[in-house]
């Protein structure tokens, strides 16, 4: 099932910018990714979502009410709580919603800040409506998630992906950390999906639990460099999900960019899924 912003005016920036060198107040705004999929027990879609704090400099507090709305009707509701500022979520789409159709998801931040800043930011994005027809019999299984992940020498990592458990142009993974970004490009070179019958990974019910992986990708825009990565779902909340990432500079294995050891993640999910049609 596949998963995953505005421009200001100049003195706007170069005001928020003055604003932040003076150590002024902390600018606060909810984000969010979302994809629709389709579920394999009954051949309809769902929203799949994740919700995460973004800052300028860092995230001072907590929001305890954010609505998740769906085409501008609140249909979840969740918290930003530290370690990770992030939840995720599954609701229906909207009544009548059939293949191909847009629907906007948004999130809103309706209390106030943990640092005291008044609240009323929102974020959205557009999902499309996915093939029904995804019954488990042609399913392969596929993995997403998003949002602030996992730590690593006090660094926070964060990652968004869409992995099938194929070699099709629709995977995609994004690695972020301390200002560093890693993009894969649209070919992964080896993908190894498994079922391990010690883990148990539902809900929902899915062909595999963990998936090896292996691509090429741009270190902040720079071709030229490898990711090796594992992804295990270990079911819900996620807090025994774990996560493998490994980037190097592919002509000089040495030169290590990103090394973080199997572990379990310190806030959000990892999410197996019965796979659906998508492009070739």
């Amino acid at each position: 099932m596949t998963r995953r912003f505005s421009s200001f005016m100049l003195a706007a920036a170069l005001a928020s910018a003055l604003s932040l060198i003076a150590g002024a107040a902390q600018a606060h705004h909810p984000n969010i990714e979302a994809v629709a999929v389709c579920d394999p027990d009954t051949n309809t879609a769902v929203i799949e979502y994740t919700s995460y704090s973004w800052a300028i400099g860092f995230v001072e507090g907590e929001n305890t009410r954010i609505d998740i709305l769906v085409d501008g009707v609140v249909v979840e509701s969740g918290a930003y709580a530290p370690p990770d500022y992030a939840f995720s979520g599954s609701v229906p789409t909207p009544a009548g919603a059939t293949t191909g159709d847009e629907v906007v998801v948004s999130a809103l931040a309706v209390d106030l800040w943990g640092d005291g800043n008044k609240a009323g930011q929102s974020a959205s994005t557009t999902v499309v409506i996915p093939d029904l027809d995804c019954g488990p019999d042609d399913a392969t299984g596929r993995f997403t998630g998003g949002g602030h992940q996992i730590r690593v020498d006090g660094v926070r990592v964060t990652r968004g992906l869409t992995i099938h458990c194929d070699l099709l142009l629709s995977n995609n993974l994004e690695i972020n950390w301390n200002g560093n970004s890693f993009h894969t490009t649209e070919h992964l070179e080896t993908i190894v999906c498994s079922d391990d019958p010690d883990i148990i990974q539902a809900p929902p019910p899915a062909p595999l639990d963990t998936l090896v992986g292996v691509g090429t990708g741009r270190f902040n825009n720079v071709d030229g460099y490898t990711i090796e990565f594992t992804l295990v779902d270990a079911g819900e909340p996620g807090v025994d999900d774990e996560m493998r990432i490994y980037i190097y500079e592919t002509a000089n294995p040495a030169n290590v960019i990103l090394d973080v050891p199997q572990q379990k993640l310190t806030g959000g999910n990892l999410q197996a899924h019965y796979d659906q049609p998508h492009r070739n």
